[in-house]
């Protein structure tokens, strides 16, 4: 049976000292991976412990599965065509670090959305919540009757006519009017929320990031794409370039790119995990992008 070696005491076997295997940019990746601050939203959540088999995200609230926008990418349009849209109601457990609003639908289609507020501030005192939205629907009328900690509004184009052709909505003014809207409201965290889509929106994504620092927007939580079967021919027509999709490097490079106009952050058990790869992982590795359809795994308590 052969003697297995690590890399680095081959490379110094061959005469070669490991730091000359590595190349620059693989080194630049790591030293930005260590740097990042895990996002505002993330920050409580299991899956930020490795350690942890099964991680359970942030629990949730849940409106309506329904939304104002057809999203080319969206999860949430899966899961109601697949009949696993979760009912409305609370997922979740007592004394919750944090709780979202909401993570599938658009919670500002739903009349209840106040009410709902309301109801969780004076039943969770103590727990952060989380609104995420697209921001389509936000009024200044409306935003004075809501009290949310940290507000999640996802933009995913620069220009009107390619948020057009990603959500299938003429709302690109009503969204930046939503920002802001929220990045005026110091008394908030407020975030843009904005999915890596190389071949489609790779361009927009440094744009988004000044435009959202402009309207005085706090944080750029930049998420990379999870491909769910029904999408796929959709995101093809769209020009996807699913091979860059799949790479950390690509994904890794647009948020360097971004950094350079706001507190840019990643997912944070993707960061989490990053910050253990070396650097030569780092740059070469793929992530696994494919997915048929979400699943909640927090239960749902009725009497909430």
């Amino acid at each position: 049976m052969g003697i297995k070696m690590r890399w680095e005491d081959f490379a110094r076997s061959m005469g070669v000292e490991p730091q000359i295997l590595e190349n620059k940019e693989a080194r630049l990746l790591k030293k930005f991976v260590m740097d990042l601050e895990y996002p505002t939203h993330c920050q409580g959540c299991q899956g930020l412990d490795l350690t942890n088999p099964n991680p359970i995200h942030h629990p949730s609230y849940e409106l309506t599965p329904a939304c104002n926008h057809d999203c080319i990418f969206c999860y949430s349009n899966v899961a109601v065509k697949l009949g696993r849209a979760p009912k409305p109601g609370y997922y979740g457990w007592e004394n919750p670090k944090a709780i979202t609003v909401s993570q599938y639908g658009e919670p500002l289609i739903s009349p209840r959305i106040v009410e709902v507020n309301k109801m969780l501030r004076k039943r969770f005192p103590e727990s952060r919540l989380d609104l995420q939205t697209n921001g389509s629907l936000l009024t200044r009328e409306l935003w004075e009757k809501l009290d949310f900690d940290i507000v999640m509004i996802s933009l995913d184009a620069a220009s009107r006519e390619k948020h057009r052709r990603i959500t299938n909505a003429d709302t690109f003014e009503k969204v930046v009017n939503a920002l802001e809207i929220v990045g005026s409201d110091k008394s908030v965290r407020s975030v843009v929320r904005t999915i890596f889509m190389p071949g489609i929106n790779d361009e927009d994504i440094p744009k988004i990031a000044k435009l959202a620092a402009s309207l005085g927007i706090d944080e750029m939580m930049l998420q990379p794409l999870t491909i769910h079967e029904l999408n796929v021919e959709r995101l093809r027509k769209a020009g996807l370039d699913f091979e860059r999709a799949e790479s950390i490097r690509e994904f890794l490079k647009a948020a360097m790119e971004a950094k350079r106009y706001i507190d840019v952050r990643i997912s944070g058990c993707q960061l989490a995990l990053y910050r253990t790869m070396d650097p030569l992982t780092l740059f070469s590795a793929k992530r696994i992008a494919r997915e048929v359809a979400p699943v909640v795994k927090r239960e749902r308590v009725s009497d909430i």
